[in-house]
């Protein structure tokens, strides 16, 4: 008997024990977790990770679980007409307990006024909005949305994770839990789904069902899934394994310097219809972590090239990319920035609120004053060269170092005139 929905359908968690992955939202002590298992307000939020890890199955999960009038939009598929009929609907259902739940996939695809058009509705709590996105909700969403939801960062499913969906799949699956299957190897079935667990088991059951007829045990190797890949091409989208291994190679050429390698990668993801968007965002964060301070002017050129493909689109927008890759390429590289604000991060999130110390805090009122907010703080431009020794980290902080100039013209500049201003209380040398 032929299944008439694809495995990954069949699959979907139907509680929150049997959903896979993201367990720093729904483990034990997961923010979601809490929310869902107290009963508390449902917030509304942005779903942000790559394809297949669970974005739409645990907005279905939230909506079952709150028992809230659920309706699902695609952004693909609708306007603002869809979004207003979906919310007059919700209006009308007012004095129902649970606020309506309106899920929008791919939410990045929405325009500005598309955005625009959910704002009254989240603000006067008519709705709670659950949005899912693959793009960073800081380029693609609109602020004032961003400002009334929460965002949460769904991680890529671990090969553990992907294991267990596959396990699951072949004890509780109604039509596989017949089979006797042996999965002999996974690396083919991983690798060529590239981590998203509904192409994951959709090859799984199609490589099922290739060798069904063959023998009563139907063993899963490397060579039997690419050898149902070969003879069914068009049921498996392989730009999707390849859109994380390309970009990665491509970020990878540029920070070894290699103009060239970085050009093949960028040609091969142009003539595969990449979102010229998606590539220059990827060039802005590059040319801030990997060029950084060794030269500045990267990161402007980068945010220039995203702009100018946002308005010009393909084709021409082509050279855009291409001059900034091959600029970002041949640039000195310094991942200084980087580690200097990940090391302050993790730090603070180590030590908590230490004190400001008094003469660098505000003293708006006299009695802040007369608590010695300010005093002795001593204005750099008032000495010679704009600069005074004195102390800026708190107390406890004094001499701790985060960003150590790297070893390019420029931050060797830097490490001068800094060993030179505080001589023994930051060791530069």
């Amino acid at each position: 008997m032929i299944p008439n929905e694809p495995l990954a359908e069949r699959m979907r968690p139907h509680s929150l024990e049997t959903y896979v992955g993201q367990q720093h939202l729904l483990g034990i002590n997961g923010v979601l977790r809490r929310i869902l298992e107290q009963s508390l307000q449902i917030p509304s939020m942005l779903f942000w990770g790559p394809p297949g890890v669970g974005k739409t199955s645990l907005a279905y999960l939230i909506a079952k679980q709150t028992d809230a009038p659920f309706y699902s939009l695609s952004a693909i598929a609708s306007g603002v007409k869809e979004v207003r009929d979906v919310i007059e609907s919700a209006s009308k259902q007012g004095g129902l307990l649970k606020k309506p739940i309106l899920f929008i996939d791919e939410i990045h695809r929405f325009s500005k006024s598309q955005q625009d058009s959910l704002l009254g509705a989240v603000e006067k709590g008519i709705i709670t909005l659950i949005g899912a996105t693959t793009e960073n909700p800081s380029f693609e969403v609109i602020p004032a949305l961003i400002s009334r939801c929460q965002v949460y960062t769904l991680n890529p499913l671990t090969s553990e994770d992907l294991r267990g969906l596959l396990d699951r799949a072949m004890r509780e699956d109604r039509y596989l839990s017949f089979r006797t299957i042996e999965l002999i190897e996974t690396e083919a079935l991983f690798r060529y789904s590239g981590g998203d667990a509904r192409k994951l088991l959709n090859l799984f059951e199609l490589s099922v069902n290739a060798h069904a007829a063959e023998t009563e045990i139907i063993q899963i190797t490397n060579e039997s899934v690419k050898e149902v890949l070969q003879h069914n091409l068009a049921l498996y989208d392989k730009n999707g394994e390849q859109h994380y291994d390309i970009i990665s190679a491509f970020i990878k050429s540029v920070r070894g310097s290699d103009p060239n390698a970085a050009l093949y990668y960028l040609a091969r993801m142009i003539v595969g219809g990449e979102d010229p968007k998606f590539i220059a965002r990827r060039m802005v964060l590059l040319a801030a972590e990997d060029i950084g301070l060794a030269n500045p002017n990267a990161l402007m050129l980068a945010i220039s090239c995203f702009q100018a493909v946002s308005v010009i689109g393909y084709p021409e927008c082509d050279l855009v990319l291409g001059e900034t890759a091959i600029y970002l390429a041949c640039s000195p590289k310094s991942n200084s920035a980087y580690t200097g604000i990940r090391g302050a991060i993790d730090f603070v999130k180590e030590t908590g609120d230490l004190p400001v110390p008094l003469h660098l805090r505000n003293a708006p009122t006299a009695f802040m004053k007369d608590l010695g907010y300010g005093a002795e703080y001593k204005y750099a431009h008032n000495y010679e060269g704009n600069f005074v020794e004195q102390d800026f980290l708190p107390e406890e902080m004094r001499g701790r170092i985060f960003y150590t100039p790297s070893e390019n013209a420029r931050e060797r500049e830097y490490r001068t005139a800094l060993l030179k201003m505080w001589k023994n209380r930051y060791p530069y040398s």
